[in-house]
């Protein structure tokens, strides 16, 4: 066994996780590939039969390629079960709620690190790692995650629900890289079926990025359910008709269809009643929210009243000066400095203390006054 220890490593057959891999191999682990299936193209939709992304028979054998080649195990594991009931399912019910749902987070928190760590302990493996650019570390006891050194690359955000227990035996070997750097690694340990490969950006199982398809054909009758609903203004003004709220999100201003003579957008959804309100843009800003399902990571609680922070609100977000508040033993409040736009129940609030992730939770409710 090697001196480092025993390492499964989650491989999509992207470019990133196949370096991973091959840098914890030269790094001096005893190396374990694994790559999870995770849903089924024929039941996606939308594909037209064109099989790309992390659960593509080409991915899989790729991963394998890299595996092969550099001398380690390498094991594809169907997982399809537990990431239907887990994260479709619930990406299903946020849109049916009103929501905008975050199913990367989803998947990170409830299925991908649960499932490597249940294989890592039947395979007798000491760690797991993936190609996330992030960084994990211990101090004062716990196990902190914080943002990787490629700013444009960074997915710390996505990780903030990632258990104190299951970060003790995580690994991020591309953490302190670039995207160019480890796309440069790639060529450099020859790994050419992946060296190029372009990043996926949509949805996985929803490949061609359409989730208003998506719904309709996962919940059966819907587009009859929901026609005819209305569009209000903030004073309840009726302003015209739409096709359904779960086909809305805040923040949308294109596809509205609005005779109103100026830019209008979604400020408000009802899933009760159908409706859903419109408004100029500066409706859509607001200083607080709450978020609720809440991760605690640098800290176990936070003790001080509005905390300095920098708050995310979304994938891609810079974020932006607010002060934390633990508000309850699964609440957080945050008060921005100034203003925030379009912030969404449904996506995750991440804050940070410089780099580091102090802990996350998902937004679930918004105003502009406490």
């Amino acid at each position: 066994m090697s001196g480092k220890g025993k390492v499964l490593v989650a491989m999509s057959g992207g470019v990133d996780s196949s370096v991973a891999a091959v840098m914890l191999k030269e790094q001096g682990y005893e190396v374990i590939g694994i790559t999870m299936k995770t849903w089924d193209y024929s039941t996606a939709g939308g594909n037209n039969g064109k099989e790309t992304g992390c659960c593509s028979l080409e991915s899989m054998n790729d991963a394998r390629q890299v595996a092969n080649k550099y001398g380690f195990s390498h094991f594809i594991v169907d997982i399809r079960e537990e990431f239907g009931d887990w994260v479709i399912d619930r990406f299903v019910d946020e849109y049916m709620a009103g929501r905008t749902p975050n199913p990367c987070v989803l998947c990170n928190t409830h299925i991908k690190w649960e499932a490597l760590m249940k294989r890592a302990n039947n395979l007798g493996c000491d760690f797991i790692a993936t190609g996330h650019y992030a960084k994990v570390r211990e101090e004062n006891g716990r196990f902190v995650i914080s943002r990787g050194l490629d700013m444009n690359k960074d997915q710390s955000y996505a990780l903030w629900g990632v258990s104190q227990k299951n970060l003790s035996r995580t690994r991020f070997p591309l953490g302190g890289y670039t995207k160019t750097e480890i796309r440069q690694m790639a060529h450099d340990f020859d790994l050419f079926n992946v060296a190029n490969k372009k990043d996926s950006y949509e949805i996985c199982f929803v490949p061609d990025n359409d989730y208003r398809r998506f719904l309709k054909d996962r919940v059966e009758g819907l587009e009859e359910k929901v026609d005819g609903g209305l569009f209000v203004d903030k004073h309840g003004n009726v302003v015209g008709k739409h096709k359904g709220y779960p086909f809305y999100t805040i923040g949308q201003r294109r596809g509205l269809h609005l005779p109103m003579g100026k830019p209008v957008y979604v400020t408000n959804i009802n899933p009760q009643t159908n409706v859903i309100t419109v408004g100029e843009e500066e409706e859509l800003e607001n200083t607080y929210c709450t978020a609720r399902q809440i991760n605690m990571v640098k800290y176990e609680k936070i003790s001080q009243e509005e905390m300095p922070v920098i708050g995310a609100i979304r994938y891609n977000d810079d974020g932006a000066p607010g002060f934390l508040t633990q508000t309850g033993d699964d609440e957080l409040t945050i008060r921005f400095a100034d203003a925030r736009h379009a912030i969404t129940p449904g996506q995750a609030l991440v804050c940070y203390e410089n780099d580091d992730v102090i802990a996350g939770g998902w937004i679930h409710k918004v105003s502009l006054d406490q």
